[in-house]
């Protein structure tokens, strides 16, 4: 398993993955040391990020090969199935499933995914519109979710 680190707008990425594909992308709240060469496996998502942060790309394209249970699979399945400057509740995501008892499972689910940005669990709000939990903080989440809006506004939270 290979892992480089780079410097996004919002901290210091963490990206380890191997020739089976990526297998977590999370951000930093300490300061780490850069990266000066990256790992041939990790350069297309390297590339990829830095063209996400400079507003250049809305979708990835790199292998991913995060682990987690048979649940979280699916729960982070449907978190890539969300587009682009668009977001939906945790209730959305369990109708998806066929269980709307399972939101306190799918909200688990997606605060254990282990790539950041790319299985955009980000886009996820509170049925009522509200920003809810995030791993990252919620400044991140909401730096996120304007970075991804669809027209320039002062604030959308």
């Amino acid at each position: 398993m290979k892992t480089a680190y780079i410097q996004t707008p919002l901290g210091t990425a963490e990206i380890s993955g191997d020739e089976n594909g990526i297998a977590m992308i999370s951000i930093r709240n300490s300061e780490t040391e850069i990266s000066e060469n990256i790992p041939e496996t990790l350069r297309e998502a390297v590339d990829q990020l830095r063209d996400y942060f400079a507003g250049k790309r809305t979708d990835f394209t790199f292998k991913l090969n995060p682990s987690g249970t048979d649940f979280q699979q699916k729960v982070w399945q449907e978190l890539l199935k969300i587009p682009y400057g668009k977001t939906v509740s945790y209730m959305d995501i369990t109708k998806k499933l066929g269980d709307v008892k399972a939101i306190r499972a799918v909200a688990s689910a997606n605060g254990k995914n282990p790539l950041w940005i790319v299985v955009p669990c980000h886009r996820v709000i509170g049925t009522d519109g509200s920003l809810t939990g995030y791993a990252g903080g919620l400044w991140r989440k909401k730096w996120l979710l304007e970075h991804e809006s669809p027209t320039a506004q002062q604030s959308l939270f």
